[in-house]
C-alpha cells in the first residue's frame, strides 16, 4: 500500500478536529464521569470523539478496519439523558442532524474487520488528565500489514502552541499545525546526545514499581531526572518527535493482568519514527502490533531521539533488566 498524502488523511485530520472541540466543550462543562467494566473512567467525550472520527473512516475508508478504546454497547450503558446531550452536541458541531441511532453505528464501524489498513483511536488519551482538568490527547493511527505507518494527535491543552497542536504525518514526515490551522511546520526529534542535557517526559500518573524503575534508569543512563516533566496522554511522544523532549519510558507492568493497549501507542509511535526517532520495546526489539488490541509479551516502550536509544536500553537492562527478565537487543 503506498504512504498516503495529507490529501488522503485530511478528512482524519478535520475529524480531529472536530473531536478536540467537542472535548473542550464537554470539559469545561465538568460532565460527569461513568466507570467501565474495568473501573477505568470514561466520559461523554469519549464517546463523541470516537463517533466523530469513526464517521470520518467509515466516509473515507469504508474497507478499512477499526481498533477503538470505546463500544457502541458501553455507550449503551450511560444515561439516556448523558447519550442524549452527546448527541446533540454532535450533530451541532456536524451541523446536521444525527440520532442515537447513527451514533451508535459509528462507534461500532470497522470492528472486526480485517483489512491492510487498520485504523487505532483512542479518543481521550489521557482521560484522567482530562476529568481534572489538565491535559490529554485525541488519537489515531494506522497499522499496514501490522506495522505503525501513520499518526494524528490532536492536543488542544499544548506546550507548543497557544490553542492547541494537531501533530500529523504526511509521507513518512511528521508535521505539526496549530489546531485553528496554521502553516504546517516540518517536525524533527532532537540531535541532542549529552546525558546531562537530555529532556525526559514522564506520565503525570505512575504507579510505584515503574516510578522506581524509571529512577534507576535515570540513573544508570546519567540522566538528570530533575528534568524530567510529566504529561497526560500521547502528547509525550508527540514532544519527542517535535524535538522538545529525547526520551520517554512507558514503565513495565504485570501484562498477564494488565497487558499495555494498541491504540495507547501506534500514532505516538509511526510520529516518532516519521520525524526520525526510533520507538521498540524495553530490551530494545520491535513491538508486534499485530496482535490487535493488546500488546501481547510487551512488557513496556522506549520512544526517543535515536541517538540515545541503546544508551537507554543498556540502562535498563542494569537497572532493571534481572528483575524483568530481559537483556539489550544484541548489536
Amino acid at each position: 500500500m503506498e504512504q498516503p498524502s495529507v490529501r488522503e488523511l485530511q478528512p482524519l485530520l478535520d475529524a480531529v478536529r472536530v473531536a478536540c472541540e467537542l472535548c473542550r466543550r464537554v470539559q469545561a462543562s465538568k460532565a460527569g464521569v461513568n466507570r467501565k467494566s474495568d473501573a477505568s473512567p470514561v466520559t461523554i467525550a469519549d464517546y463523541g470523539a470516537q463517533a466523530l472520527i469513526c464517521r470520518a473512516i467509515a466516509r473515507s475508508f469504508p474497507e478499512d478496519g477499526v481498533i477503538a478504546e470505546e463500544g457502541a454497547e458501553a455507550f449503551l450503558s450511560v444515561p439516556p439523558e448523558e447519550r442524549e446531550r452527546v448527541v446533540r452536541m454532535v450533530g451541532k458541531l456536524l451541523g446536521e442532524r444525527v440520532t442515537e441511532e447513527h451514533f451508535v453505528r459509528w462507534l461500532g464501524h470497522g470492528r472486526g474487520v480485517r483489512a491492510d489498513r487498520v485504523w487505532v483511536i483512542d479518543p481521550i488519551d489521557g482521560t484522567e488528565g482530562f476529568i481534572h482538568g489538565r491535559g490529554y490527547a485525541v488519537c489515531v493511527g494506522s497499522l499496514v500489514e501490522g506495522t505503525p505507518r501513520d499518526g494524528i494527535i490532536g492536543v488542544p491543552v499544548s506546550p507548543l502552541d497557544e490553542g492547541g497542536t494537531l501533530f500529523f504525518t504526511d509521507g513518512g514526515s511528521a508535521w505539526a499545525e496549530t489546531l485553528e490551522g496554521s502553516e504546517p511546520r516540518a517536525l524533527h526529534v532532537s540531535d541532542r546526545a549529552d546525558p546531562r542535557s537530555i529532556r525526559v517526559v514522564e506520565s503525570y500518573v505512575m504507579g510505584r514499581r515503574s516510578r522506581e524503575m524509571a529512577d534507576r534508569v535515570y540513573a544508570a543512563a546519567d540522566f538528570d531526572a530533575r528534568r524530567a516533566k510529566r504529561y497526560d496522554g500521547m502528547v509525550k511522544y508527540a514532544l519527542v518527535a517535535a524535538g522538545a523532549a529525547d526520551l520517554f519510558i512507558r514503565g513495565p507492568r504485570d501484562i498477564r493482568k494488565n497487558p499495555h493497549k494498541t491504540w495507547d501507542h501506534v500514532a505516538g509511535t509511526a510520529l516518532v519514527r516519521a520525524a526520525g526517532g526510533q520507538v521498540t520495546g524495553l530490551d530494545g526489539r520491535e513491538v508486534d502490533f499485530s496482535q490487535g488490541a493488546e500488546l501481547r509479551g510487551t512488557l513496556g516502550l522506549i520512544a526517543s531521539n535515536g541517538l540515545i536509544h541503546s544508551r537507554v536500553v543498556e540502562a535498563m537492562a542494569r537497572a532493571a533488566g534481572e528483575e524483568w527478565g530481559f537483556l539489550p537487543r544484541p548489536e
